[in-house]
């Protein structure tokens, strides 16, 4: 996950193939349009990116906050995706 001033986004990668399996972020039309706080549209981002890598099969992930402090839009990130189904 990468996170900067205004937007958020998200990738499940293959590190064996190094090859990007599924990849959200707050410019996804899904959520571009989104009206709330950022922390909310974190949260639709983790939903979001756990929901497409649902349909593609993957089920579980190891989560890389990268280097960022797991709070605020990181832990909303992670919550979506948990709410949405995705094993951390």
């Amino acid at each position: 996950m990468f996170r900067s001033l205004k937007h958020i986004y998200a990738q499940i990668i293959n590190d064996e193939e190094g090859r990007t399996l599924v990849a959200a972020s707050s410019l996804s039309p899904e959520i571009r349009g989104m009206q709330g706080t950022k922390t909310d549209i974190a949260r639709a981002v983790g939903r979001l990116i756990a929901q497409k890598a649902l349909e593609k099969g993957i089920t579980k992930v190891v989560f890389d906050r990268g280097g960022y402090k797991y709070h605020g839009r990181v832990k909303a990130l992670a919550e979506g995706a948990r709410e949405a189904g995705l094993l951390f």
